[in-house]
């Protein structure tokens, strides 16, 4: 059984995968989130050409180098030179975000071994791209121009793609989880697999703002910021997931909000009516009057987007549409308000379980008495496996 998980191929674990969906990288921000809005995807793919530009590039030169969220988006909007011009802001190319030499997102072949995909995960890559066919496309690029959407388009050097995740490969490794007893059972304190050196943390009464810095550290290493007491106490968390259930206007809330109002304000569903009025009396009294405007305008366009969206969906039972309250979750994902934590005694079976329920990458360590002494990631529970995989060679 070892020896067959050993010659297992990533194309093994593409099986049922969807084809990405993509988008330009001279496209804009404001294209971006269209097209994330329209698919109800947390995130997209990002390519040097496109099957929408007819200056894209063909063969080899057609590349996955990166991915973008609203999150990606908001981060941007949220820097000193954008907030007086959010709106000019969204006209910037995609490109602005995206760094020059891709490390996030990573072409893979879909013979390569478990073990490959394992080692680019460890060395950072979150996204790995695979081909998930093989067979030519007969339709002509300018057929294909004419049959879908810009964000629809999965085709790129006449091939279909999916990307493999680290939640994909802790689920598949979760399979035959038995290969790997007794380290399965064993406390991830044991195990080394708890990292107390690289905690982003913020207290309660922080401004949200201040935390910017670390939430594109959350973004990088696929974790979370979390906020504490003064005992260092774990009380909740700014997560990217979370955010990325939110629209762009939640920019607005975190140049104005603590870090504890944040938390409350992107809480499963309608920002409470207190929180809203303290967003809009904040950004008059910080002159971001710009700011204010372009988020009630936005909300205002959403609100009929919503009412049109709800109309046909009446006829067809599936809606587009967004609250016409700024910085509202979008009705395609609301998050659940239960912070995902575990005991440093924990046995790694429990916490991959644990992770994989709650759909999110990593697990805060706290003691019994609530306070926070560490994270367990996806990444440090695969370092495990790795090392135990080593053993089986």
């Amino acid at each position: 059984m070892a020896v067959r998980l050993l010659a297992h191929e990533v194309s093994d674990i593409c099986l049922g995968k969807p084809a990405l969906r993509s988008i330009s990288v001279s496209a804009t921000l404001a294209d971006a989130l269209s097209a994330l809005k329209r698919l109800g995807e947390n995130y997209i793919s990002v390519w040097n050409c496109a099957c929408h530009s007819s200056k894209s590039g063909s063969g080899d030169d057609c590349r996955c180098v990166g991915k973008i969220s609203v999150v990606d988006v908001v981060s941007f909007l949220c820097r000193e030179e954008n907030l007086s011009q959010p709106a000019v802001a969204l006209h910037s190319s995609i490109s602005v975000i995206i760094p020059e030499v891709p490390v996030i997102v990573r072409h893979l072949q879909p013979h390569a071994s478990l073990v490959e995909a394992i080692d680019l995960l460890l060395e950072g890559t979150q996204n790995l791209v695979v081909p998930i066919q093989t067979r030519t496309f007969a339709k002509s690029r300018k057929k294909v121009l004419k049959e879908v959407a810009p964000f629809d388009c999965t085709l790129h050097n006449n091939l279909e793609y999916c990307w493999l995740t680290q939640e994909d490969i802790i689920r598949y490794l979760l399979n035959s989880i038995g290969l790997f007893s007794p380290t399965s059972i064993t406390p991830i304190n044991s195990l080394n697999a708890i990292d107390t050196a690289n905690i982003l943390a913020i207290h309660y009464d922080d401004p949200a703002l201040s935390a910017l810095p670390l939430l594109s550290q959350a973004i990088i290493h696929q974790s979370a910021i979390a906020i504490v007491d003064s005992d260092g106490k774990l009380i909740g968390e700014i997560s990217p997931l979370t955010l990325n259930s939110c629209d762009e206007t939640v920019t607005a809330a975190i140049v104005t909000l603590s870090a504890g109002e944040l938390m409350a304000y992107v809480d499963c569903g309608d920002p409470p009516e207190d929180l809203l009025q303290l967003v809009k009396d904040r950004l008059e009294e910080r002159n971001l009057g710009a700011l204010l405007e372009w988020v009630e305008e936005d909300s205002a366009m959403s609100s009929c987007s919503s009412f049109y969206s709800t109309s046909s969906d009446d006829d067809s039972g599936s809606s587009l549409g967004r609250s016409g309250k700024f910085g509202k979750p979008s009705a395609r994902q609301v998050r659940s308000s239960e912070t995902a934590a575990c005991n440093p005694r924990s046995s790694l079976v429990a916490v991959m379980i644990q992770a994989l329920a709650h759909r999110v990458p990593y697990l805060w360590v706290v003691e019994d008495d609530g306070r926070l002494v560490g994270i367990i990631t996806f990444v440090s529970m695969l370092k495990v496996f790795r090392e135990r995989l080593k053993s089986m060679c």
